[in-house]
């Protein structure tokens, strides 16, 4: 009986593997969740049979059958209710919760074994899941709006956090070698909760993206920490899996941003606004031309390329199906129209991607970075929606500038560059974008998702 447990076991594993491969692509990442979602079944209903047949028996099953039917109407619910704008959010509850419940599996183990002393992967169980719990919430609370953005840092923030590190080391040298029994587990518990929240708070909203990928590596690990403690292959393997990938998706965020991963822990970016719109290196006032609707859908409709570069802006305002309305209206006019993705736009990796898709825009039109670049010097119009910094020509030649060397999209290198803005105000790094001033573009100003509507009704007058 236990051959056909590991069967299924490693069933589970190959279409975790398969599924996370199929994610890596477009076309195929439906059925890669739908591969993952059927391993997850097959593993849960696996470990519920391997209880019920040992020898002491399944206990508490009401209960667990309670936790089941809670977690999967939630889970449902929430799928379908939150909005693909509010993903990010979703997804950093979600890194909270797998976090939170390898915690507590460390924590639930550790009180059952009795012991005063705690093993090396109950620990790291305990500590990870906790600073990956702490941490998405906070990270949560900053994408709702519910704490400020911004990079929120104190004096006595790198102190305070040195000295929590500290009391973490000293906790697991008590724990691993004297002992302590419940009341020092509990300590390590709490001292790794306020970890976590002290670790994201000094860090803006810019830098979203990446601390979501990295408290996603950490539920991983935590996850695969508890598979050690509780002897089980499959949460070993998907834990593994999650936390490679993640790892490997925060290291290439901070490439994609040309900045270290210390350096996005703990430099504090966004904490301070460097520039304002009146622009901070010259110190006077700077002209910028403003277009109206009607003359930029004359010229849209009469171009013969066009590349939309979607940002943020565009995801707040809920605006990509009617991107995509003005997108197949000018395909019909005969413009070859593309979608230029940066990796770090929005506030999660690849935002930029499920909000077009959402919309049902064809995968053979998005493009990366590396993809893109080379065509806008053949592109006759660049249609920038509510993008900023990964616009921002700053990046090649201020080496003041704090995104200096951050690998941007060429825009400014069009023929022409319409560029979709509430108003002048820099965007999360708080620094006056460049592009905005120069002879070929034109600042279009509104509510990305009011702008492109009119944008569509105009060219459909013409």
């Amino acid at each position: 009986m236990s051959f056909l447990f590991e069967f299924f076991y490693l069933l589970s594993a190959v279409l975790f593997i398969v599924g996370l491969k199929f994610l890596s692509s477009p076309p195929r990442a439906r059925q890669g969740n739908t591969l993952a979602a059927i391993g997850m079944v097959v593993a849960t209903l696996t470990l519920l049979a391997s209880l019920k047949s040992s020898p002491g028996g399944m206990h508490n099953l009401p209960l667990i059958a309670a936790a089941l039917a809670i977690g999967a109407v939630a889970g449902a619910v929430g799928a379908r209710r939150v909005a693909m704008t509010d993903m990010p959010q979703m997804v950093a509850l979600l890194n909270g919760c797998g976090g939170g419940a390898a915690a507590l599996i460390s924590v639930a183990e550790f009180l059952h074994l009795g012991t005063s002393r705690a093993g090396v992967d109950t620990m790291f169980g305990c500590i990870i899941g906790s600073i990956s719990l702490s941490g998405s919430v906070v990270a949560f609370a900053k994408l709702q709006g519910l704490v400020s953005e911004k990079a929120i840092n104190s004096p006595l923030q790198k102190g305070v956090n040195g000295l929590l590190f500290l009391s973490l080391l000293g906790l697991v040298g008590y724990l691993g070698f004297v002992g302590g029994g419940a009341p020092a587990f509990y300590a390590l518990l709490g001292v790794s909760l306020a970890f976590g929240v002290l670790m994201v708070m000094p860090i803006g909203g810019a830098d979203m993206p990446v601390v979501i990928s990295l408290l996603n590596s950490f539920t991983g690990l935590a996850v695969a920490a508890t598979g050690f403690v509780l002897h089980n292959n499959a949460l070993i393997i998907s834990g593994t899996l999650v936390g490679a990938s993640g790892t490997l998706l925060t290291m290439l965020m901070c490439k994609a941003m040309n900045r270290s991963l210390a350096n996005v822990l703990f430099a504090g970016f966004g904490s301070t606004t460097t520039a304002g719109a009146a622009g901070a290196a010259g110190g006077g006032a700077k002209n910028y031309r403003e277009v109206s609707v009607d003359d930029a859908a004359v010229l849209l409709a009469n171009v013969q390329s066009l590349i939309i570069v979607p940002g943020y802006g565009m995801a707040v305002a809920q605006a990509q199906h009617t991107v995509r309305e003005l997108a197949d209206l000018l395909a019909k006019k005969g413009v070859d129209v593309k979608y230029a993705i940066h990796p770090v736009a929005g506030r999660m990796p690849g935002h930029m991607n499920v909000l077009l898709a959402e919309a049902n825009v064809p995968y053979d039109q998005l493009f990366d970075l590396d993809q893109i670049n080379p065509d806008f010097e053949r592109t006759d119009v660049a249609l920038v929606i509510g993008a900023n910094d990964v616009v921002n020509p700053a990046a090649r030649t201020d080496t003041a500038s704090p995104i200096y060397g951050m690998p941007i999209l060429d825009a400014d290198k069009s023929r022409h560059v319409i560029c979709i803005k509430r108003s002048m105000n820099p965007g999360f790094a708080g620094i006056d974008n460049q592009l905005y001033y120069e002879p070929r573009c034109s600042m279009l100003f509104g509510d990305a998702k009011g702008a492109v509507s009119k944008l569509v009704e105009a060219v459909k007058a013409l």
